[in-house]
């Protein structure tokens, strides 16, 4: 989830950012249909896909002199040791306790707060946690920042789900699917007048990820 800490847009701005969520969900629903029967083809769609958004939509968090030239974003190539299946241990111990619930203040938004629906352990990567916006419609959110955050990728940490934007991979059968390998940066790392959620302490690993969206190009010290 991100919002702009700017004014308000106008009706032609929010018709574009209409525009661009309608094609992030078509995308992640394309993504969704081929994984089922190969993953990396799937990846290469989503990639394809958010070189388009990114570098061609009116609503990118890309600035303009950044398009400029733009010839794709930094991805690393599919692995498939990184495309987990989980079963989510529900979060029982009410949003009062430790590690239930955290907020982040944004610029249009206020306070954007979330609650923690549950975990999932990925072998090889550690816990993470999984949050569930709260208000209105509410949404699936899986933050992460791993060891390479700052180096191999950006300092702020990766967003793998954000299901209220359309970044939802799906789940097989009860197992949720949660593939490191479509990791992606919050706007923040493109635009530093977008403010974004980043990964709480429970959504923060040791383990250095070199998949998904890498820490590189002209927008990488935003």
């Amino acid at each position: 989830m991100t919002t702009t800490s700017a004014s308000a847009p106008d009706a032609s701005s929010r018709l574009d950012v209409l525009d661009w969520r309608r094609r992030v969900e078509r995308l992640y629903a394309a993504v969704r249909e081929e994984a089922g029967r190969d993953p990396a083809a799937a990846h290469a769609t989503w990639r394809r896909g958010r070189d388009e958004l990114l570098g061609g939509h009116p609503a990118s968090p890309l600035l303009p002199e950044h398009r400029e030239g733009f010839a794709g974003l930094p991805v690393a190539p599919y692995d498939a040791a990184h495309r987990h299946e989980v079963e989510v241990t529900p979060w029982t111990a009410g949003p009062a306790a430790e590690g239930g619930s955290f907020s982040y203040r944004t610029g249009t938004d206020g306070v954007v707060s979330f609650e923690r629906a549950g975990t999932a352990e990925l072998p090889g990567v550690g816990s993470l946690a999984l949050w569930w916006l709260v208000g209105y419609g509410g949404g699936l959110f899986v933050p992460l920042r791993d060891g390479g955050s700052g180096s191999a990728s950006y300092g702020g940490g990766r967003y793998v789900l954000d299901t209220v934007k359309g970044a939802d991979l799906g789940s097989v059968g009860e197992r949720l699917v949660l593939d490191l390998n479509f990791a992606y940066p919050p706007s923040c790392a493109y635009d530093p007048a977008w403010a974004c959620p980043l990964p709480p302490t429970e959504n923060r690993v040791d383990a250095v990820l070199e998949v998904g969206e890498l820490h590189e190009g002209p927008w990488a010290e935003h």
